[in-house]
């Protein structure tokens, strides 16, 4: 007499395959998600040659400055001198110069600001008016970058944009930005914080997503 087919290693193995697919599914980056790095980022935003900042002291007018950061990293400041300012986030940058302005002023209150941000650019590639790249600018999201790079052409696949980033490892995440669900107000919120180096990728339009 056969012996009964028994679905059980069966179903255990499809229950085993839907299981990595859907951590494969988990492990492609929401808008959201990118979002929050966007965000955490910017707050740890490291200083570059070439960005303006803006230096004030409480009650010292005299000791404010709109400086540009030299292409040796520095800036001057009164009463300083020269200070790196390269490779430092505005709160540490902050920190060196109040403790140097220490010497000459009693508890100095020193606010720095990233006015422009010069050293750091978003690429664009593919079916976009003018590839090439964008000079990153505080706030910027993924419609803001591709006005700047001239909007599509008309060949452009709207509905299929790639915004390509690396992770803290170095591995690169994908998110799809569909422009025509974000200009109908369907999905506003995949319009995403951008980070430096961010790279913006148009397809060509394909017959079949239209």
């Amino acid at each position: 007499m056969r012996e009964p087919l028994r679905p059980w290693p069966l179903a255990a193995a499809l229950l085993l395959v839907a299981a990595g697919c859907a951590q494969n599914l988990r492990e492609v980056p929401s808008a959201v998600q990118l979002e929050d790095a966007a965000i955490e980022a910017s707050q740890e935003y490291v200083i570059g040659p070439r960005d303006r900042l803006s230096i004030r002291v409480w009650n010292e007018d005299e000791l404010d400055v709109d400086v540009e950061v030299r292409t040796d990293g520095k800036i001057s400041v009164p009463l300083l001198d020269d200070v790196q300012a390269a490779g430092l986030t505005a709160v540490e940058l902050k920190q060196v110069v109040t403790e140097r302005l220490s010497e000459f002023i009693t508890a100095p209150h020193v606010t720095v600001v990233v006015g422009e941000i010069r050293s750091k650019v978003v690429y664009l590639m593919g079916e976009i008016a003018r590839e090439g790249v964008v000079p990153f600018q505080p706030e910027m999201r993924v419609i803001d970058a591709i006005a700047l790079a001239g909007g599509f052409n008309p060949f452009s696949g709207k509905n299929r944009v790639k915004i390509i980033r690396r992770s803290g490892d170095g591995s690169p995440q994908e998110f799809t930005f569909d422009y025509d669900r974000y200009v109908s107000g369907r999905n506003l919120q995949q319009n995403i914080l951008l980070l430096p180096g961010d790279r913006i990728i148009v397809p060509q339009e394909s017959p079949f997503w239209r």
